[in-house]
């Protein structure tokens, strides 16, 4: 099984988002039995607290259902655990990285938004998605179109990984 882990602050926007999307993208193709996906954030500070409404009505509207979420923080084990760990925004990949025990986990770290086939020439400095926590729907759709922009390509890359783990 080939596991990700989609981070972002609190775990009640982006990275609950990305989760969900992943989870639905790797169903479309066919990796359902293969591939998990689950979220985190890298604080405390929302654990328990379901997934925010504005970005469930988002990914509702798109047909895509967080029923169950509850935040939680990302815990050390889970550099072990984790094939694929997405920052949403550059302090979580930041943090990721620094509290990361060895190169091997540091590896495996990285922004969503790198696997956006449009963002190929893109600074790092300029891959993070913005909380949309602080603004209104609009926030939340355009949180929406940049994970939704990234998810084709990780989808890409899981399959490369798992084609390559069979050759």
């Amino acid at each position: 099984m080939y596991r990700i882990i989609a981070v972002c602050t609190g775990n009640i926007c982006r990275s609950p988002m990305a989760e969900f999307m992943l989870t639905d993208a790797f169903s479309k193709a066919g990796l359902e039995d293969d591939v998990v996906v689950d979220s985190a954030g890298t604080t405390g500070w929302e654990a328990g607290n379901p997934i925010d409404p504005r970005a469930a009505a988002r990914l509702t509207e798109a047909g895509i259902d967080s029923d169950g979420h509850r935040a939680r923080r990302f815990e050390s084990e889970w550099y072990r655990e984790r094939d694929l760990i997405l920052a949403l925004d550059l302090d979580h990949y930041r943090v990721l990285r620094e509290e990361a025990p060895d190169d091997d986990a540091r590896d495996r770290i990285h922004l969503l938004r790198e696997f956006d086939p449009d963002t190929t020439d893109t600074d790092l400095e300029d891959l993070g998605i913005y909380d949309p926590w602080y603004g209104d729907a609009s926030d939340f759709d355009a949180t929406y179109r940049m994970v939704d922009g990234a998810v084709g390509g990780v989808v890409s890359y899981v399959r490369q990984e798992l084609d390559a783990d069979v050759a």
